[in-house]
């Protein structure tokens, strides 16, 4: 009985490995351009760098952190875009 139902589950195992590496490298195009996408948002004068360093944080982990940090950060004298919400 077993015999002639191992396709089937040579089947499921497929499309489930097949699904498991698409959500991977979905999740690691997301990352890879988390922190440029966060710096072009904020109009960061080094939107560019920060999108670069952020592909290339995913080849060297430690990097990546530091594309998003450097995302979050203005240049001293730099203003923040008016976001045309209510002034407080």
């Amino acid at each position: 009985m077993l015999d002639s139902i191992d396709w089937l589950f040579d089947i499921v195992a497929a499309v489930f490995l097949v699904v498991i590496l698409t959500i991977a490298v979905v999740g690691l195009v997301w990352l890879g351009s988390l922190p440029g996408s966060i710096a072009h948002k904020r109009s960061h004068p080094q939107a560019e760098a920060v999108t670069v360093l952020g592909w290339v944080g995913l080849l060297f982990v430690i990097l990546w952190p530091v594309a998003f940090a450097w995302a979050f950060v203005r240049a001293p004298g730099q203003s923040v875009p008016d976001s045309g919400g209510a002034k407080s």
